[in-house]
This record gives C-alpha cells, sequence and structure tokens, in this order.
C-alpha cells in the first residue's frame, strides 16, 4: 500500500483547479510529494487524453522521479512512465508520463510548437528559475495562447515565492502546507573567523554533529558547494568517524551506479553520511536523513557582458535554500540542521537565489529566440533577459554565422540549434564533423586532469583517446570516471553529427583549429615581454601560469578561462599557426591602417597591420599616413602629456574666460574646455608635430587665437586688455588671476603717476620692483603708496641702490629705467 503524503490532502483542489482554468500553480514544501504524486494523479483522472511531460532541473533527478513513479505503478521505468535526457532514454509506445530534462522540452517546441499528443506540461521544482524552465514556461504560455488552448500548463514550486509565477500564468495558486517534522537549528557560536579554511571546519562540524546524535540515529546529509570540496572534506573526516559510518559522494557529474549509492538505504548497522552539492536540495529522496550540516555555500554561473565570460562563483547560500536545506532533516521524524554560520549572521543571507536567466551565458537562449522567430520582449518571461547579455550573445552568434546581419536566424543556425550543445561547440561540429566530437565532449565536461596540469587540451584529448598509455606517460593524473563519461559523450556527439551536420569536408583539424572554430573571439595573440601575456581576438586580455608549458606559444586558442574582467587567466587552451588561422579566417583577414597616440613611446605610431580581430598577423610602418591623421592622434597625445599652457597663451585663456564670465558669447578657454575641444582648435596647426619632445617646443598661442577669430580679438582686447602701457611707452603683460589683474614693473617706471591703473573694470594688483627686479612692494592704490609708506622704501633703497632716482616726491618726477650718471 502506497504511504500517505502530504500532498494527497490538497490533489482534489489541484485537479478541480486545472479542470476549470487549464493551469495552476502548486506550492509545496521539500518532501511533500509533489513530484511524484500529481503527474499520477493527473493520469488518474483523465484530464487528458495526451502524453504528460515533466520538466526536471537536473538529470539525477529526473530519472530518480521516473523510476519512483514507475516503482508506484508496479511497473519498469519506460512502461507507463519514462524518461528523456540527453544521452540516456526509456520511453515506449506505451508511456504517459515522460520526465524530461527541460532542454528537452525546447526542442520538442521548435520542432512541433503545436506539442502534437501532449496533454500536459509540468514543470517542477520551478523555483530553481533555470534557464530552459523560464524559456519553456514562456513558449508554452504563448503556444497556449495562440495555437492549445486545451494544453494543460501547472508550475510546482518548493518556496514562498510562488505568487509572481501565479501572476504571470493568471492561474490559480494551490497550497499544500506539507507534514514536515520539526527541525532544531543549531548555529556556530561565533562566525568563522577570517582566513579559516572552510573544508576544516566543515568536517570539524560534521564529525560533532555525528558525535551528538549518535544515539538518535539516521542518515546525515552535508551540503557542500561541487565535487572538489566534497571530495576534500572526505578525506578530512576519513578516520574520524565511527566504523559504521559510511561517506557517500553525490554530485552531478559522478557516475551514475555511485549515485545510486548514494541515494539507495544503508544496511541496518551502518550510519549513512552522504556529502552533496545542492543537487539534494529538493526533488531527491535519500532515505533516513535526520541530520543536515549545511556549509552555507553555493556555486552559480555569472556572465560577465563586458568580458564575455563565465565563470563559476561560490557564494553564501540564501535564506530559501538554507530553509530547504533544513527541511531535509525532518521528513521522516524529527531532526537537527548544524549550520556552519553565527546566528547572527542570518540577517545578511538574500531572500531568494537570483534567476539563471539574470546570470549565466545567454548564447543558447538567442539562438532558441531565433530559431522561435521571436523578440524576448515579445515573449511573457517571468525575468526578462538582461539586454546587454542578450547582445553580447548575438555578437556571438553572428561571429558564428548563425544569425544574420538582421538578427534573423541562418540554415547554419537551424544545425546549430538541432545540435545537443552550446552553440560554439555546435559550430565546432557542424564544420568539423565527427572529428570534433571528442574535444566537444571534453569542453562540455568539467577537466578530467588534476587542477596543477598544464592548460595544453591535448593532453586531454590523449587520455581520452588511451588513458593507459598517457597514465604511463604522463605525471598528471586523470579521472578514470570523467574519461569514461566523455567518451560516451563523444560517442553520442558523433552520432548527432552525422544525423544534423553531415560530413562537409574531408579536411584533417587539429585540437587548436577545432578550438579556433568553437572560440574565435578567444584566438590569443602573446603579447611582447616576458610574461605570457595575450591579447585575445575579441579584445580582451588574458594569460598564462609563467610555468606553463605553453608560455611560450605565440599563437592559441582560450577555451576557458577564469573570467576574471582585467586579466582572465587561462585554464584550458591549445595551439594553433598561423597558417591554420588563415585557412579558418581568410574572410575575416583584413588590412587596418592605425595612427594613434602611442602611451609608452610618447609618440604618434602609425602602422599599417593585417589583423584578425585584436590579432595582428602583419604590422608595417604607415609611412604615407595623412596629416590630418597624425594630427588627431597628437591631440590624444596632448591630452595624455597635458595642456600645460603658460605665458602669453596661459593669460590669452584667462582673458577669454574672465569676458566669457560676464556673459560674452566666446568658446570655452578653460583647460577642459580646450582639451574637450583640441580637433577643432589645435589640430590644423600641429603641423609635423608628432612626439613628446615636438609638444614641449609648441607654442600654442597662435592657435587660440585663430579660434577666437578677428573680430572676437579685437572685443578681447578692448574689454580686457593683454598689456598695460607704462609711461614710457613699454607694454606689460598683464596676468588675469582669481584674485583679479595685476602686472609686476619697476618702480621707477611709475615715477609721475597719481591716478591707480586699472584694467577690465577692476583696478590692477601692481608688484613694485627694485632695480634688481626684486618686489619691494604690492599696492591696489599707488597715489596712497606715494603718499605713505614710499617715504620708508626711498630711504631703503636709496642706500642699495645709490646710482638710481629716488627723488623726494614721485608724484611730480619724470619716469624711468636709466641710473644716474657718475
Amino acid at each position: 500500500m502506497t504511504p500517505a503524503l502530504p500532498i494527497d490532502d490538497i490533489l482534489p483542489g489541484l485537479l478541480d483547479a486545472l479542470r476549470g482554468h487549464g493551469r495552476a500553480v502548486l506550492q509545496a514544501p521539500p518532501g511533500a510529494g509533489k513530484t511524484t504524486r500529481v503527474p499520477l494523479a493527473l493520469l488518474d483522472a483523465g484530464l487528458t487524453g495526451g502524453r504528460i511531460v515533466m520538466l526536471e532541473p537536473r538529470r539525477l533527478a529526473a530519472r530518480a522521479a521516473a523510476e519512483r513513479m514507475a516503482q508506484t505503478l508496479g511497473e519498469a521505468a519506460g512502461q507507463t512512465v519514462g524518461y528523456r535526457m540527453r544521452g540516456a532514454a526509456k520511453v515506449s509506445a506505451a508511456t504517459r508520463i515522460e520526465v524530461v530534462t527541460e532542454g528537452i522540452l525546447t526542442r520538442m517546441l521548435q520542432s512541433d510548437p503545436e506539442l502534437s499528443g501532449v496533454g500536459a506540461v509540468i514543470f517542477d521544482e520551478f523555483h530553481e528559475r533555470s534557464l530552459n524552465a523560464d524559456l519553456g514556461l514562456a513558449l508554452c504560455l504563448e503556444v497556449a495562447a495562440a495555437l492549445r488552448d486545451d494544453l494543460i500548463l501547472l508550475a510546482m514550486s518548493a518556496t514562498l515565492d510562488a505568487a509572481p509565477v501565479a501572476g504571470l500564468m493568471q492561474a490559480p495558486l494551490i497550497t499544500s502546507e506539507g507534514r514536515g517534522h520539526p527541525v532544531e537549528t543549531r548555529w556556530l557560536d561565533h562566525p568563522l573567523p577570517p582566513g579559516t579554511r572552510r573544508e576544516g571546519a566543515l568536517a570539524d562540524l560534521v564529525v560533532r554533529a555525528e558525535t551528538e546524535t549518535r544515539e538518535t540515529g539516521g542518515g546525515m546529509l552535508v551540503f557542500l558547494p561541487g565535487a572538489g570540496e566534497i571530495r576534500r572534506v572526505q578525506a578530512l573526516v576519513s578516520g574520524r568517524l565511527p566504523a559504521n559510518c559510511v561517506v557517500r559522494p553525490l554530485y552531478g557529474a559522478l557516475p551514475f551506479a555511485e549515485q545510486q549509492k548514494a541515494l539507495a538505504p544503508a544496511s541496518a548497522r551502518d550510519r549513512r553520511i552522504v556529502l552533496a552539492t545542492s543537487i539534494a536540495e529538493t526533488s531527491l529522496t535519500i532515505p533516513d536523513i535526520r541530520v543536515v550540516v549545511d556549509g552555507g555555500q553555493a556555486r552559480r554561473a555569472r556572465f560577465d557582458p563586458g568580458s564575455g565570460m563565465s565563470r563559476l562563483v561560490t557564494e553564501r547560500v540564501t535564506r530559501a535554500e538554507a530553509t530547504q536545506r533544513a527541511g531535509r532533516a525532518g521528513r521522516v521524524a524529527a531532526g537537527v540542521c548544524y549550520r556552519l554560520w553565527a546566528r547572527g549572521e542570518d540577517g545578511a543571507l538574500a531572500a531568494f537565489p537570483p534567476a539563471e536567466i539574470e546570470a549565466v551565458d545567454l548564447t543558447g537562449l538567442a539562438l532558441d529566440l531565433a530559431q522561435w522567430g521571436a523578440e524576448a520582449e515579445a515573449l511573457p518571461f517571468l525575468t526578462p533577459p538582461p539586454d546587454a547579455a542578450l547582445a553580447q550573445a548575438r555578437d556571438l552568434l553572428h561571429l558564428l554565422g548563425a544569425l544574420d546581419r538582421r538578427g534573423r536566424i541562418t540554415g547554419h543556425g537551424r544545425t546549430l540549434a538541432a545540435l545537443p550543445l552550446h552553440p560554439r561547440l555546435a559550430h565546432m561540429l557542424s564544420v568539423a564533423g565527427s572529428q570534433a566530437a571528442p574535444l566537444a565532449a571534453l569542453l562540455g565536461d568539467r577537466d578530467p586532469l588534476a587542477r596543477s596540469a598544464p592548460a595544453d587540451l591535448s593532453l586531454r584529448l590523449e587520455a581520452l583517446a588511451d588513458l593507459r598509455r598517457y597514465s604511463e606517460r604522463r605525471p598528471h593524473p586523470a579521472d578514470a570516471g570523467a574519461v569514461s563519461r566523455i567518451r560516451s559523450e563523444a560517442n553520442r556527439l558523433k552520432q548527432a553529427t552525422k544525423a544534423a551536420a553531415p560530413e562537409r569536408t574531408d579536411a584533417s583539424f587539429s585540437p587548436g583549429a577545432m578550438a579556433a572554430l568553437a572560440y574565435p573571439d578567444r584566438i590569443g595573440q602573446r603579447r611582447r615581454g616576458e610574461a605570457p601575456r595575450f591579447v585575445l581576438s575579441g579584445g580582451k586580455g588574458a594569460v598564462l601560469d609563467d610555468a606553463d608549458p605553453l608560455a611560450g606559444t605565440p599563437l592559441l586558442v582560450a577555451a576557458d578561462l577564469d573570467g576574471d574582467r582585467r586579466e582572465a587567466r587561462i585554464r584550458l587552451a591549445a595551439t594553433i599557426t598561423e597558417g591554420e588561422l588563415r585557412d579558418l579566417y581568410a574572410d575575416r583577414i583584413g588590412w587596418r591602417e592605425t595612427c594613434a597616440w602611442s602611451k609608452r613611446d610618447r609618440r604618434v605610431v602609425a602602422r599599417r597591420q593585417e589583423n584578425l580581430g585584436a590579432v595582428v598577423l602583419q604590422d608595417r610602418v604607415w609611412k604615407q599616413a595623412p596629416a590630418e591623421a597624425v594630427a588627431r592622434a597628437m591631440c590624444d597625445g596632448v591630452r595624455d602629456l597635458g595642456l600645460r599652457l603658460s605665458g602669453d597663451a596661459a593669460r590669452l585663456a584667462a582673458r577669454v574666460e574672465l569676458l566669457r564670465a560676464t556673459g560674452a558669447e566666446l568658446p570655452d578657454f578653460s583647460e577642459p574646455g580646450l582639451l574637450a575641444t583640441l580637433e577643432d582648435w589645435l589640430a590644423p596647426h600641429l603641423d609635423c608635430i608628432r612626439d613628446a619632445a615636438g609638444w614641449k617646443g609648441f607654442d600654442p598661442l597662435p592657435a587660440l587665437r585663430a579660434a577666437l577669430g578677428w573680430d572676437r580679438m579685437q572685443e578681447l582686447d578692448r574689454k580686457v586688455p593683454a598689456h598695460f602701457t607704462t609711461p614710457l611707452g613699454r607694454r606689460v603683460p598683464i596676468d588675469y588671476t582669481p584674485e583679479g589683474p595685476e602686472i609686476a614693473l619697476r618702480l621707477q617706471e611709475l615715477f609721475g603717476v597719481t591716478t591707480h591703473p586699472a584694467s577690465a573694470g577692476e583696478p590692477l594688483k601692481i608688484t613694485l620692483l627694485s632695480p634688481a627686479q626684486r618686489p619691494v612692494q604690492v599696492t591696489r592704490d599707488l597715489p596712497g603708496f606715494w603718499a605713505g609708506s614710499y617715504a620708508d622704501v626711498r630711504k631703503d633703497m636709496r642706500a642699495r641702490y645709490p646710482r638710481h632716482p629716488w627723488p623726494e616726491d614721485p608724484t611730480r618726477a619724470d619716469p624711468t629705467l636709466r641710473a644716474k650718471r657718475r
């Protein structure tokens, strides 16, 4: 007899909602039984005569759900209930319920938009917000509105954030409260100190949890971010647990037989400890779990449109994820959840993880949208795809030949869409044929070699070809399980390639040439210098470890990078020759003239270059560079070196700014204004100036005067004079400073002047100089000076400069610059 589950209580209401509306959103906590009960309930109720397709985010969960439902019916998977996923399927003509991974639904819709023979589509674990689930729901909603008003749609979520989904679907929200047992949460007393090795701290917490819950019994589920952390924690707890504790890893890339060991019930005398990734958070059933140890981290893909690269990042769990993980301890009885953080740190956790559509590479989505013939904004997405990431994806598809200039899918694009791969790898397969299948399978999986292995892809291909021989010759161990899995995928891809993209060529491609087909924007050219730094054809920078054997290669293709925005680190690469590049991309290689300022050389550099993107294949001096191009480049040099006006040029700019401040219509002669318009006023006067030395000797005054023109210069000279004319007729430059206009001249030259000079409506600040040109007085009141402190100055100056005139009454004396005759 099938045991009762919490979901059973709401099944009648759910079926009524589906009968009345044709769609619904089911909210039920982990362990309620929605994954296995709901599809069977729809089948038993006869709501549809067609097949029921249920989407699962993960392969392991899809297979496990199908096998559990088949077991409920007393059948084997592949009869009434079956499954389909990449590389594996168990279905038959009798199959009424198909559990599929999410990419399968997209392919079904693209090949048959009416979903012929399908009566209902269920989106399980929709709260995980995978990219394919978001796309699948958007397409199904459009199909239901335009072609299939009888299509039943059901989204099932394990979190409390289901209301927005119900609003998008315009569907009733059905909630199952569940009947989970109480779970006691135990936090750390204090946050982990900075620098603590989390894996060591987590291993200690596992040992503590096992000790404290030994009498309670039951299995233990430990959450870690990835397979590497699982292996390291497994090693750290080895020998520290009782003999009856059986430690099992569980992650997506683990061989199926090993996954089954983690999911199978433990013997009566053993205590099972499962070290798992987030794969175990919701849909998987792991029997008899009573204790959860949460490491507090999750691994997510993040895409940076600026670099065009994705990377896996390890982040703190969200509150929703932590709640789901804790709930796994209370499915069968009261349980305990240990958390590797202090209680006070809970408040800093985000509420929910981001939707994949906000954070991952959208190239596959862009191709799907082009094949569907719709713009993203025309489809009912719960979260619209970010514009920048979508634009980056479309640029790549255009580079691969999958989209035309108008953004429409090409015949080649349809070939790529038919291959079950990222469009990069599909393009590689379609051009190079099945010989590229091993490399495509390798690049689509995790690295089978140890983390310390060199970046060379050829080593990985060598291990795939003959693992035993590789192990005898190479010091870097290969994971036999990963090698076996990649080989199986390569065989599958060979068959898929023959069906979707028949062989077009008998040419043989090197690993580097094949990689260049997949990554035309990541062809790297080594920069000058000792460090193995590369410029990629897409314009970004990349770097290899100094000790890597590929560090000296002039050209390579970077197949995997860490996504660093400044300079990405190359993790996987293959060498390529210039000849291979020319064979592959002859239509994209061309000559380009460049005339630019070099900050390093401090001069204008004019070159003729043969380029593939940012990769320079040939580089020559451009001797006939036009003077206009040199002048424009030199303007950038001036911005680099600095304008640094001085003397008459600086005084002219200050006069213009003073008059402009009164409302006069004059060009902006402030330093920022002049720098912004160099090409207009300076470039025509640079002539042969093309380096820092030439700029240092250049006088910008004629260029500034020309920018003003004759009429405005006349107005400027009239309202803001450039000079003060002394009684002797000598013209002294006026400096217009923020404190006002000022001049400096010999005291004797102002003898006889009884009115203080002014300029631009302000009294001049006069610095009176001694015969030796040293300041003796500063005044803005010359008559007051004559009548006051001049007497003291005269007394001092007569002793120092007896050969110069120092009359008692300077107002009656003649101005002079001469000394007395002996």
